[in-house]
């Protein structure tokens, strides 16, 4: 169980990411091959969705999870990129798909913070 610190860096961490304005995405848009990575550095409003998922993503992988649920959290993620990947270059489809990742990843952190929270007896 992870101690008050730990709760409080992601909680921090969720701020950011919710006061985030940054238009650069999470890869490094010189080595953008696909049309879904091409339209993200393309769009500032994509790409700037793309540094929110990425950073909430990051946020969850902090989150102590039981033996396997890393794997399958990654699993997860690489499905969501292949689910991106179909939308090729279309900026409607892009900003649907990172809206939708970026409530999951909301609310999956969102559960576990409320768990951590009730566990430390502070809410």
């Amino acid at each position: 169980m992870p101690g008050p610190r730990t709760l409080r860096t992601l909680l921090i961490c969720a701020a950011v990411v919710a006061g985030s304005t940054a238009q650069a995405a999470s890869f490094d848009c010189n080595k953008a091959a696909t049309p879904d990575e091409i339209a993200i550095c393309a769009n500032p409003n994509v790409s700037n969705l793309d540094t929110i998922m990425a950073t909430l993503y990051g946020v969850r992988m902090e989150i102590p999870m039981l033996m396997g649920a890393r794997g399958a959290a990654q699993d997860e993620q690489r499905a969501w990129l292949a689910s991106r990947g179909t939308c090729g270059g279309n900026v409607a489809c892009l900003q649907t798909s990172y809206q939708q990742r970026i409530a999951a990843l909301q609310q999956i952190i969102a559960a576990a913070m409320q768990d951590y929270c009730v566990k430390l007896g502070i809410c």
